[in-house]
C-alpha cells in the first residue's frame, strides 16, 4: 500500500495558449485528496481549491487536480503541501496570479489527541495578484466559500 501511495508519477501537462487574452480568474475548486501527516504518520484529508489568473498560457483544467494529487502523496504538512502546489503551478505558468487553498481533516486530531472529529484545518497560498490585489483575494476567497458574505 505505502509503495503505491508513494509513487509520484509522472504526468504531462497540456499547455494552452491565451490567444484570447482571457486574464480574469480561472478555478477548480473542491479537488479531493488523501495525504499522510508527516508528524504522525496518520492521514488528512479534505479538498483543494486552484485558481490563477493567465498571462500568455493556461493549462488543461484536469492538470490542477494531477498537480494536487502528486503533492499529496508521500507524508506532508498542509502548510507545505499548500505552498508546494501554489509555486508549482506559477513556475510552469507564469500567470499573473495564483491561489491554492487547501481544507483538510487531519486524523491525528480527530481520533487522538484532542480528540475533535470533524474539523477543518485551511491553509492558503497566495501569490502575484492575489497578494497584490484586495480585489483579486476577495473574489478568490468568495468564491471557494471562504470570504465575508
Amino acid at each position: 500500500m505505502w509503495e503505491e501511495f508513494e509513487d509520484r508519477k509522472a504526468f504531462s501537462m497540456a499547455f494552452f495558449s491565451n490567444g484570447e487574452k482571457y486574464d480574469e480568474l480561472v478555478l477548480v475548486k473542491d479537488i479531493p485528496f488523501y495525504s499522510f501527516c508527516e508528524h504522525h504518520i496518520l492521514p488528512f484529508y479534505g479538498k483543494a481549491h486552484i485558481g490563477y489568473i493567465p498571462s500568455d498560457g493556461m493549462i488543461g483544467l484536469s492538470k490542477l487536480a494531477r498537480i494536487v494529487d502528486h503533492f499529496a502523496l508521500g507524508l506532508n504538512i498542509q502548510e507545505d503541501m499548500t505552498c508546494k502546489i501554489a509555486n508549482y503551478v506559477n513556475e510552469k505558468l507564469n500567470p499573473l496570479g495564483v491561489a491554492v487553498i487547501i481544507e483538510a481533516e487531519h486524523l491525528c486530531m480527530s481520533m487522538r489527541g484532542v480528540l475533535k472529529p470533524g474539523h477543518r484545518t485551511i491553509t492558503s497560498k497566495l501569490l502575484g495578484s492575489f497578494m497584490e490585489s484586495e480585489k483579486a483575494r476577495a473574489e478568490i476567497l468568495q468564491l471557494v466559500g471562504k470570504g465575508s458574505s
